[in-house]
C-alpha cells in the first residue's frame, strides 16, 4: 500500500487573494462542498480577522463540510481568537498560524530580532493549542531563511504543540534541488519532527511551484498546499490538479498517492473558474481546453491508432467531457438529469428543477443544446445571488450614439412588495448605453474593469456567455450572463454584478464577531 499525501486546498484563502477575486460566503460554501466531494483532506477557508465577511465565510464553510477546515492567523492573539471563533462549527478545526522567518522579512516587515520572532511563534502555537484544535505553524519565507534559525524555530514550535509544520516557498524563489536539501536537512536535524506532519506551500513566481512541490514529496513532505487552477497571489500557487495527476501517472517515481477523486477535477476547475472570474488558459495542463486536443496530422494519426501514443492521461480520468449533441426542447427531466450526472454535476431536486427550467428556455431558442451550453447554464446558476433588481425589459437603438431603455423590478427587502424602475441612457455603442442605464436604475456609479464575451459552441446559433468585473468602493464584483442575444447577455452579466454589491452589503450588516 502506497503512503498517503494529504492535500490542503487553499483556493478559498490564498486563491481568493488573487487580484480581482471577491467571493461571498455562499460562493465559498459552494466551492468548499465541491472540494470535499473532490476528496481534499483540509480546506483552508479564509483569514477570519481580515474582515467581518471573511469571518462569516469561514464559519459558513465550517458548518457545511466534514473534512478539516483551516483558518489563517498571524502569530497575534486577536487573530488566533478570531480564527477559533470562526471555526466553532467545524468538525475538524485547524488554526494555521504563521510568522516570517527570513532575515529580509524580520528586518524590514516585522522589525523584530530572531529571538523575538521565535518567542511570538511559540506563544501563538501554545495559545492555539488551548482551543483543542489541530495547529499548523508556517515559517513564512522559509526558503530564504537561515537554516540554523529555521531549525531552532521548528523545534521550538513542535515542543509548543504544533501538529503540522509548513515550510513554504512564499515568493517562489527556491530551486527544486535547493528545496530538497533544505527539507532533508530539517527532517534529519530537527528533534521530534517525525511526530508532526511536514507540509509545503509553493508559489509560482518562477514557474516552479509544481516542480518544487513534487520534489518536496520525494524528500518526505506528507502534506502539500495548493489551489484549483493554481490561482493565488502574484503568479499563483502550485496547481492541485497537476500535483494529483503527476502522483497518479508517475506512481512509479513517488510511491505515494492522494485520496483525490481525479474524475472530479475538470468539474471543480470549471466551478472555481466561474465563481472567481479567472478563466482557465486553453493550454493549461490537465483541465485546459487544449489538454486533450490534437491538431497535428501525425498526432491525430497516432491517437486514432492508439491513444497512449500522445495521451499519457485518459480524458475521462480527470472528468474531461466529450461533446455530445443529445438534448433539445423535447428532452425530458430524466434525460436532462442523466446528462448532468454524466458531466459530473451533483444537484438536489430544487436545483435540478431550476436548471431544467432554464434549459427549456435555452432549448426554445436553440435547436440543440450542447454540453458546453449546459456547463455555461450551470455556471450562471452557481453564481446567482439574492437579487435586488430583476431585468424585465431591454430596448436598444444601436449605432455609434446608441440609446438604451431598461425596465427593472426592484425587490424591497424580504416582503413581497416590488417597484418598477425605468431608465434610459445614451452611450458609445449598445453595451455602453445599456450599462449606463442599469447604473442609473440601480443608483450606483461603478467602473467596468473587464468585459469578456465567448460563444459556448461553434455555429450561428451559439449562445453568448458574457463575464464582467466591476469596481465599487475599492472592491471587485463579478457577473455572468448567458443568452443568444449578446446585448441581453451583457445586460444580465452587468446586473448580476450590481446585485452582488447589494448582496455583500447585506452580508456585511449581518456579520457578528461575538
Amino acid at each position: 500500500m502506497q503512503e498517503k499525501v494529504e492535500i490542503l486546498d487553499t483556493t478559498l484563502r490564498d486563491g481568493e487573494q488573487s487580484p480581482g477575486i471577491n467571493l461571498n460566503a455562499k460562493e465559498k460554501v459552494e466551492i468548499a462542498k465541491a472540494l470535499e466531494r473532490l476528496g481534499v483532506d483540509t480546506i483552508e477557508a479564509g483569514f477570519p480577522i481580515s474582515s467581518p465577511s471573511n469571518f462569516q465565510a469561514v464559519m459558513a464553510v465550517a458548518e457545511e463540510v466534514s473534512c478539516y477546515v483551516a483558518a489563517l492567523a498571524r502569530a497575534v492573539p486577536k487573530d488566533i481568537e478570531a480564527a477559533a471563533k470562526a471555526l466553532k462549527p467545524a468538525k475538524k478545526p485547524v488554526i494555521h498560524t504563521f510568522i516570517a522567518s527570513s532575515p529580509i522579512h524580520m528586518q524590514y516587515k516585522l522589525r523584530l530580532q530572531p529571538d523575538e520572532v521565535l518567542k511570538k511563534a511559540v506563544e501563538a502555537v501554545k495559545m492555539a493549542k488551548e482551543f483543542g484544535v489541530r495547529v499548523e505553524f508556517s515559517a513564512e519565507d522559509a526558503t530564504r531563511s537561515d537554516w540554523c534559525f529555521l531549525k531552532d524555530l521548528t523545534e521550538a514550535v513542535i515542543d509548543a504543540g504544533a501538529d503540522v509544520i509548513n515550510i513554504p516557498d512564499t515568493v517562489g524563489y527556491t530551486m527544486p534541488w535547493e528545496y530538497e536539501k533544505l527539507l532533508s536537512y530539517l527532517l534529519t536535524e530537527v528533534k521530534d519532527i517525525e511526530n508532526v506532519i511536514l507540509s509545503v506551500h509553493c508559489h509560482n513566481d518562477l514557474g516552479l511551484a509544481v516542480a518544487n512541490t513534487l520534489t518536496a514529496i520525494k524528500a518526505g513532505a506528507r502534506q502539500v498546499e495548493c489551489t484549483i487552477n493554481g490561482i493565488g497571489e502574484r503568479a499563483g500557487n502550485a496547481s492541485l490538479e497537476e500535483i494529483v495527476m503527476a502522483l497518479k501517472v508517475r506512481g512509479d517515481q513517488f510511491k505515494k498517492e492522494s485520496q483525490i477523486l481525479s474524475e472530479r477535477l475538470y468539474q471543480t476547475s470549471r466551478l472555481v473558474s466561474t465563481l472567481t472570474g479567472y478563466p482557465v488558459p486553453r493550454n493549461k495542463a490537465i483541465v485546459g481546453e487544449n489538454a486533450f486536443a490534437h491538431e497535428s496530422g501525425i498526432h491525430q494519426d497516432g491517437v486514432l491508432k492508439e491513444k497512449s501514443t500522445y495521451e499519457i492521461i485518459k480524458p475521462e480520468s480527470v472528468g474531461f467531457p466529450q461533446t455530445k449533441l443529445v438534448l433539445g426542447k423535447h428532452s425530458g427531466r430524466h434525460a436532462f438529469k442523466e446528462r448532468l450526472q454524466e458531466l459530473g454535476y451533483s444537484l438536489n431536486e430544487e436545483e435540478i428543477e431550476t436548471a431544467f427550467a432554464r434549459f427549456i428556455e435555452l432549448a426554445d431558442r436553440k435547436k440543440t443544446v450542447h454540453d458546453k451550453d449546459l456547463e455555461a447554464l450551470l455556471s450562471i446558476q452557481a453564481t446567482r445571488v439574492l437579487a435586488k433588481f430583476e431585468l424585465l425589459e431591454l430596448q436598444v437603438l444601436s449605432g455609434n450614439d446608441a440609446m438604451a431603455l431598461v425596465k427593472l423590478k426592484k425587490l424591497n427587502g424580504s416582503s413581497e412588495s416590488t417597484e418598477i424602475i425605468k431608465e434610459a441612457a445614451a452611450g458609445d455603442g449598445a453595451v455602453d448605453a445599456v450599462y449606463k442605464a442599469l447604473e442609473r436604475a440601480a443608483g450606483l456609479e461603478v467602473t467596468l474593469l473587464r468585459y469578456q464575451l465567448e460563444s459556448t459552441t461553434a455555429g450561428t446559433d451559439s449562445f453568448g456567455e458574457v463575464m464582467v468585473s466591476i469596481g465599487y468602493n475599492d472592491k471587485t464584483y463579478l457577473g455572468r450572463g448567458l443568452h443568444n442575444d449578446v446585448i441581453r447577455a451583457s445586460a444580465e452579466a452587468y446586473l448580476q454584478a450590481l446585485n452582488r454589491i447589494f448582496a455583500e452589503g447585506s452580508e456585511e450588516d449581518g456579520a457578528d464577531f461575538s
